[in-house]
């Protein structure tokens, strides 16, 4: 009874996993690193487009990384779930400073327009070396999560995890902003180079992470295999995949803010930090909320309506001729976005099974992380095809189109509660 009575308190104490030094150490250490890749990724597609000035360009970078994202994610899987976590996890974080080191190197030995090419074709090759290192770098921060928590903070902790993500995120979106404006492109590189190096130092500080399975005589394909099979036999899993990966694929406005920031609204460096962050200050808002006050029932629905919200926010979005009226439309859509990522990440945590996390969230990472990448091809392709604003529009109602129809098939979903 005194057992029943502890895990109550604990699910119900909105700081439990926060009381845990090492959980604590992950959180900064992701903080510091995921708001430097949020600044590179502002700061490379602010590049690109002012050495093409072209939208396309900046597609491509989302599949320059995507590609090679996608092509490793379910090997990738497997490695994590035979691995040391720790390890791989920083091993991963060095490659990235790696990465973003070689940029720097771009950016301060050609500064004058007759090296554009070399570093057009320079960004482009680092970036599909960081699609290679987050293929097992991005479940690697799930997968360890894990073996930090005891299960009855995992939900507690997921949404802190998830909070951490965005709140690093608009931190960096909006400080590269600002960064680029005083700093220019070299100096904003310093600055993502010496955070990396800082989130690096802080996740030494977890402890060794051993693979929760011994099952090293698997052979890799029917390990992989497994891994896929548990997410299309888990329907709720598979729902919540499947309904994010289309959402984020044909929904994905964020992949032209930068020719939105410039060609439509005529704001700056600066104005185009605060567009690029407002999706991930609605998100952050809205998780610390969940945080305190978490759901209680009825997530199934609730993951439906946020989503037809956010695609209804990006219609909104593509037609706004004003500033704040655009930044508002992004902000809500980030708020609806962060009710679907606590669903989300709730469900995958408590439907998976310890010695197959890496695989799950490897599956994860290629269903809805390489999304965004391919969404943005999709939006640079789609811009060029149909206009600026009629593909956004577009994207905005399939979104809306693909909610109503994964309402009437998938009702394990729309019935699902925690």
């Amino acid at each position: 009874m005194s057992e029943i009575k502890t895990t109550r308190q604990l699910q119900s104490d909105p700081f439990a996993s926060m009381r845990l030094p090492e959980f604590r150490f992950l959180l900064m250490g992701r903080f510091v690193f995921i708001m430097a890749l949020r600044m590179m990724g502002t700061l490379v597609g602010w590049w690109l487009y002012e050495l093409t000035s072209d939208p396309l360009a900046m597609g491509l970078v989302g599949l320059a990384e995507a590609i090679p994202a996608i092509g490793l994610a379910l090997y990738a899987g497997h490695v994590i779930d035979l691995s040391d976590k720790r390890k791989l996890l920083l091993r991963g974080v060095f490659s990235y400073l790696s990465c973003a080191f070689i940029l720097l190197v771009l950016s301060y030995s050609f500064t004058h327009g007759s090296a554009k090419v070399i570093i057009v074709s320079g960004i482009y090759s680092v970036i599909f070396i960081t699609g290679i290192v987050r293929s097992f770098t991005g479940p690697s921060f799930s997968a360890i999560l894990a073996q930090i928590v005891p299960r009855e903070m995992l939900a507690n902790a997921t949404t802190w995890n998830q909070g951490t993500w965005l709140t690093a995120s608009v931190t960096g979106h909006a400080t590269a902003g600002f960064l680029i404006a005083g700093f220019q492109t070299t100096g904003t590189l310093i600055v993502i180079c010496s955070l990396i190096f800082i989130g690096l130092i802080l996740l030494t500080r977890l402890l060794p992470k051993p693979p929760a399975t011994i099952a090293g005589k698997q052979k890799t394909w029917e390990s992989v295999q497994e891994g896929l099979n548990f997410v299309f036999k888990t329907k709720e899993v598979l729902g919540a995949l499947t309904l994010d990966l289309f959402a984020v694929l044909f929904g994905g406005a964020v992949a032209m803010v930068p020719v939105f920031a410039k060609e439509v609204l005529k704001v700056g460096p600066i104005g185009f930090g605060w567009l690029n962050a407002a999706a991930d200050i609605g998100a952050i808002c809205i998780v610390l909320l969940l945080t305190f006050f978490p759901m209680k029932k009825a997530q199934g629905k609730k993951l439906f309506y946020a989503v037809g919200g956010f695609g209804a926010c990006i219609v909104v979005f593509a037609l706004s001729r004003t500033f704040y009226l655009s930044f508002i439309a992004l902000l809500l859509s980030g708020m609806l976005d962060g009710v679907s990522v606590v669903v989300r990440g709730t469900i995958l945590q408590l439907k998976t099974p310890d010695d197959m996390r890496g695989r799950v969230m490897s599956v994860n990472s290629m269903f809805i992380n390489s999304s965004n990448e391919i969404g943005q091809f999709e939006s640079g392709v789609a811009a060029r095809l149909m206009g600026l604003v009629p593909s956004v529009v577009f994207g905005g109602c399939m979104t809306i189109l693909i909610v109503t129809t994964t309402w009437f098939k998938s009702p394990a979903l729309r019935k699902m509660e925690y």
